[in-house]
Formats: C-alpha cells, structure tokens, sequence
C-alpha cells in the first residue's frame, strides 16, 4: 500500500515539470549554437581548401606559362637559316621574332648576338634547329622566374652537310612585365667538372 506521503503533491509534479521542461529547452538551444559553430566551421574549411587550391592552380598556370615561353625563346633564338637572310645580308625576321619573347634590356645584348649568327648564316650558309627535350622551373615568385631547358642544336653547312646534334642545358631569368613573362637573360649550364 501506499501512503498519501508517497503520493506527490500537484506542486510537486508542477515543479519536477517545470525543471524537466527548463532543462529540454537548455539542450535544444546547446544543440542549436553546436550546429550553427559546426556549420561555420565547416564553411570556413570548404572556404580555406578553396583558397588553396586557386592559389594553387595559379601558381601551376605561371609555372605552365614561364615554361612554355621558355620553349619559344629557345626555338626561336635556335632555329634560323638561310631561308631568312634579306639583301643586306641579316635577318630581320629572326631578330623580331626573338624580341617578342624578350625584355627590352636583354634585347640590346641579343641583338649583337645576332650578328654573329648571321654572319654564320651568310658566310658559311648554316642552318641551326633547336629541338627541346624538357623544361623545367627551378624557381618562380610573382614577377621573377628561373627555368632549367635542355635539348640540342643540330647545325647543317651548305658544304658539309648535317652535324651531330650538340646538346644544351641552359639556365634561363624571366620576368614579368605588364602580365606576360619575357626572358631577361640565359646562362649555359655545366654539368660537373670538365
């Protein structure tokens, strides 16, 4: 049996109610602020790996667009003949299509270096192909880039005919000027002690 002390008083239900009630509210509102601090985490991660990866795609793309114009001053600069001499004796074409890949400065020194070549060219009848094997960036930031090419010059005379292929690995500075890379300068690389 039971005593009317076991049996709870209405005040007492109303206040075990009442606290049970506080404290469901307590847990949906905690619910609540986790799911919005989840959310939000969650946004800013999607949000930082996007940043990353742009940044990531544009450090490829300037990486894709120092090499490929690595390849064209190379097979520009290195592939002429005698199919481009004018009367004078020079060759204005080769000239302006290795100062579209250059810098201004660089350009005062090449342009002595082409007379060299045509020199070659209207004395000895030379023809030069460049042909490239792989070009590579050794280092790169947002306006200044180093990039490594190798590959070989094959020289054929008027009388002599075809030469063995020489190889090349050449060290190459580009810049950027007004958002397109140009080469500023190359050094030839050496391979070890000779």
């Amino acid at each position: 049996m039971t005593s009317s002390s076991d049996i709870d008083s209405p005040a007492t239900v109303e206040s075990s109610t009442g606290e049970h009630s506080g404290s469901a509210t307590f847990r949906v509102v905690v619910l609540g602020v986790l799911v919005v601090v989840l959310l939000a985490a969650c946004g800013t991660l999607i949000w930082l790996l996007a940043g990353r990866r742009g940044e990531a795609d544009d450090l490829q793309s300037s990486r894709e667009a120092v090499m490929a114009q690595t390849d064209q001053f190379m097979l520009r600069m290195g592939t002429y003949g005698p199919d481009l001499l004018d009367d004078k004796g020079q060759m204005p074409e080769y000239r302006s299509r290795v100062k579209a890949v250059i810098t201004p400065k660089f350009a005062t020194s090449f342009d002595q270096q082409a007379g060299t070549a045509e020199q070659l060219v209207a004395q000895a009848g030379v023809s030069r192909q460049a042909q490239i094997f792989a070009t590579g960036v050794s280092a790169i930031d947002s306006d200044s880039a180093t990039a490594l090419v190798a590959g070989t010059f094959t020289d054929t005379y008027k009388k002599g005919g075809q030469q063995q292929p020489v190889p090349f690995r050449i060290e190459v500075s580009l810049v950027k000027t007004d958002g397109k890379w140009l080469i500023d300068d190359f050094t030839p690389v050496t391979g070890g002690s000779q």
